[in-house]
């Protein structure tokens, strides 16, 4: 079953839309841990599985060949070329604890390559979307990166593991980072910190570990919005990705003097 990026793109839209509003019903009743995953702080909520039940049933029932890899649930193959990518939340501690950015991001990829996708936060439904060669957008209205400054005046997002020394490393590349740099921030969703890079908000993003739930659909935003945005080879070797771990992100203008000064940080191999 063929498909255009613009229409992948508003079906991504459209189940990332519903799951989170059925996040954002559930968060009304109180949400409890269900499970953890990767360490004790590595959460997983009823939320969480719930989201991506509904998102799996509505694509499956639209395109049932269609393959889906999500966070939450297992592997379905599929024969059309077409694969689904999904997190059902992404930022899940900052929804298990109320603040604002944690988001549903829903991609599409075709014969391996991103082509569409939606990052729809949770709280107020403000959406993000893509399709390969249409641009990016903020709620239908066209975003773009902002020029970058010099290094030193750059606003830097960045993310934190939930393994002990997987956070050891990365504190100290921040560490190494700061003084480089205008401020760094952790919000707290990989996917939202990208579309951030996208509509001007921040400067760039690093993090080294998320999986292509947390990435897919935000980076082809950030692409789609004159940025780039690429896996790097960590200076950390990672269990499920022990090259090709570092998620960046930035204007493409400004790309080569980041990820120079990330390589100094220790960041990349």
């Amino acid at each position: 079953m063929s498909a255009t990026p613009a229409e992948l793109r508003d079906l991504a839209r459209s189940v990332a839309h519903e799951g989170a509003n059925l996040a954002r019903e559930m968060q009304l009743g109180g949400i409890d841990v269900a499970d953890t995953k990767t360490s004790a702080v590595d959460v997983v909520t009823e939320a969480d599985r719930a989201v991506e039940a509904l998102i799996r049933e509505r694509i499956e029932a639209l395109r049932p060949d269609d393959a889906i890899l999500g966070e939450e649930g297992h592997d379905r193959p599929g024969t059309s070329g077409v694969r689904w990518v999904v997190d059902p939340i992404d930022g899940t501690v900052n929804y298990l604890y109320g603040l604002a950015d944690c988001a549903v991001s829903v991609a599409a990829e075709v014969d391996g390559e991103v082509v569409a996708g939606a990052v729809v936060t949770i709280p107020t439904g403000l959406e993000y979307a893509a399709a390969l060669g249409h641009g990016a957008t903020r709620d239908g209205q066209r975003i773009g990166v902002r020029p970058s400054p010099p290094v030193a005046e750059r606003l830097v997002l960045t993310g934190f593991g939930y393994r002990r020394e997987v956070r050891e490393h990365q504190a100290a590349c921040v560490a190494r980072l700061l003084p480089e740099v205008r401020d760094i921030r952790r919000m707290g969703s990989c996917a939202l910190d990208l579309c951030h890079v996208a509509e001007g908000s921040a400067d760039g993003y690093v993090e080294a570990g998320p999986q292509p739930w947390d990435w897919s659909a935000g980076g082809l935003v950030l692409r789609e919005a004159g940025g780039r945005f690429d896996l790097l080879d960590g200076s950390m070797t990672l269990d499920a990705h022990p090259l090709r771990n570092v998620v960046v992100g930035a204007p493409a203008d400004g790309w080569d003097s980041f990820v120079e000064a990330l390589g100094a940080a220790g960041f990349l191999a």
